[in-house]
Order: C-alpha cells, then structure tokens, then sequence
C-alpha cells in the first residue's frame, strides 16, 4: 500500500520548490544534489529519481591515448605538512 506525504510548496527566487521528506528521500535513495527528473502525468507532478550509469574501466579509458597522458607538474617546495 503506497503511503501518501503532504508537503507545502514554497517560493524560492522566481520559482517554485517543494520539500521532500527526509522518510521519503530515503526511501528512493535521494539527497542534496541529487539528479531528478520532473514530469506530468495527468495532473500530477513526478519526480523520478536518475540513476547515474557506472562506467567499466574500459569505458573510462577509452578515449585515453599516448598523447593525453601528462607528465609530473612541479608545483614547487613544500610549505606546510605536505607529504609528496
């Protein structure tokens, strides 16, 4: 059975927010800075959440070639407690 949450839409700069629940937001696995999706469906808002995709490492170097790699930068003497 679905469980309904009522919230209050408030103004934020020229648009429009809503609150989600922190029950809510963990029970699809979303926080602060989390890509949604927003859509209509009749006449109701949706808010889906966007699984990022998990790259392979073959995916990840793909586009690496001989030239792309860098050599060390010289960043100069250590100032602080830096450990190089």
């Amino acid at each position: 059975m679905r469980e309904f949450l009522t919230t209050i839409i408030t103004k934020w700069g020229n648009s429009l927010a809503v609150r989600i629940p922190r029950a809510l937001a963990e029970q699809v696995q979303i926080q602060e800075g989390s890509d949604v999706s927003l859509s209509i469906s009749g006449d109701s808002i949706v808010i889906t959440p966007r699984k990022r995709k998990k790259y392979t490492l073959d995916e990840l170097l793909e586009g690496m070639t001989p030239e792309k790699f860098y050599s060390e930068v010289d960043t100069g003497i250590a100032i602080g407690n830096e450990i190089w």
